[in-house]
């Protein structure tokens, strides 16, 4: 049953959306004519997490999804061998099927965290991919021209920086607009800087279809200076994460995240996120709004339970400098380690020169006392290291 819902309508329309084409307009008479939209987001396998970035046009598509239209999550498991070069100074690894497929086999489970998997299509573009012959993609080719893909913004600045451009690259936004064709979709969903590859579909689906597609474009999480938040900057919240580390996460983001992070990450009425605007306004502290982002976050991702044992944690760690109730244990084989090796034993870190730079920077605790020097030390039973404000390993000797 498809619901035309003038308020739901209209959320979908602004709440957390960058642009809409060919225009805000055009959709909304498409939800408002009561038609079954198809339409999908597509997610390349490039790392095994889903994160708070792809968890946006996510909720976007929930809301199409509660108002009975058709969503797909298309897997690119064949264009995320070749790896989207959007934003990107470098050209993107090369990855094996095997390992995109490695990377995509818990994406359901994560989706799940806010899609009704029950009415949601999964797709994956291998399966037309691997059966297009070189001669058809060629023919596709010709819809598009060379100068089209050359004006897009990071290509040029790869080439003022006379960096390597590589033709995969240049190809890519045409294999993702055939995406659409195969599907046969009446829409797209995407964070905003996909809206190069999104309109290259709208393109071909208009010269091959002769349809009207429409491209939504999602807000981008960001932080002050311009950077989003995911797996490039280092700085993602995935969905993976447990209540404690998503919390601890997001009490460490700028003030100027509160707002933006309300609206993009949680269900929260924009009506009521407006009057925490005016309250900090007012002079109200932002911590205690953040403290509320990440309870909504946690808990809708976690549960509400989870949620208030997390701040309680986030209070113990950070306002009384405890140590957590729960942490994983590594069982230690002998009574003296170098501490470099212990630390990328335990998994804190990843590589030697990692723990060394954090040792200088006064980053790593052994019982709550700051290592000061790159010694081998000796290992008692229930020895707690830490690395950061939130990771803890204790050490049992075997």
């Amino acid at each position: 049953m498809i619901s035309t819902n003038n308020q739901k309508i209209k959320n979908l329309l602004t709440r957390g959306v960058e642009n809409i084409y060919p225009s805000a307009d055009f959709l909304e008479s498409k939800l408002k004519s009561g038609q079954k939209l198809k339409l999908y987001l597509g997610i390349d396998p490039t790392g095994p997490d889903l994160h708070l970035g792809h968890a946006i046009p996510l909720m976007k598509m929930r809301e199409f999804q509660e108002l009975g239209h058709q969503v797909i999550v298309l897997i690119g498991d064949f264009t995320g061998q070749i790896g989207d070069p959007t934003g990107k100074q470098e050209a993107r690894q090369i990855l094996t099927y095997q390992q995109v497929k490695n990377n995509a086999k818990n994406y359901k489970k994560q989706i799940s965290k806010i899609l009704n998997l029950r009415q949601t299509k999964f797709e994956y573009n291998s399966r037309w991919w691997n059966k297009m012959k070189l001669v058809d993609f060629l023919k596709l080719s010709t819809h598009f021209t060379v100068q089209q893909t050359l004006n897009r913004d990071m290509f040029k600045k790869r080439m003022e920086k006379e960096k390597d451009l590589y033709l995969n690259e240049l190809y890519y936004p045409l294999m993702q607009a055939y995406d659409s064709v195969a599907m046969g979709v009446d829409g797209e969903i995407g964070g905003n800087d996909q809206m190069f590859n999104m309109l290259a579909g709208r393109t071909l689906m208009k010269k091959l279809k002769d349809k009207e597609k429409f491209v939504l474009t999602t807000k981008l999480l960001e932080d002050p200076t311009g950077k989003k938040m995911g797996k490039t900057e280092g700085n993602m919240i995935t969905l993976k994460d447990s209540p404690q580390e998503m919390f601890g996460k997001i009490m460490s983001w700028p003030d100027e995240m509160i707002l933006p992070g309300f609206e993009l990450c949680t269900r929260l009425d924009l009506a009521e996120i407006t009057k925490f605007k005016q309250a900090m306004d007012g002079g109200v502290n932002p911590r205690d709004y953040k403290i509320k982002l990440a309870l909504e976050v946690v808990a809708f991702y976690h549960g509400v339970d989870k949620a208030k044992q997390a701040e309680v944690e986030f209070a113990k760690i950070f306002k009384n400098k405890d140590l957590p109730d729960e942490m994983s244990e590594f069982k230690v084989q002998h009574s003296s380690m170098d501490i470099l090796d212990l630390l990328v034993a335990t998994g804190l870190v990843k590589s030697k020169g990692q723990a060394r730079r954090l040792i200088e920077q006064k980053g790593v605790k052994i019982d709550q006392q700051v290592v000061n020097g790159i010694d081998e030390i000796e290992i008692k039973n229930n020895m707690v290291l830490q690395v950061g404000k939130r990771q803890f390993v204790r050490l049992v000797l075997d």
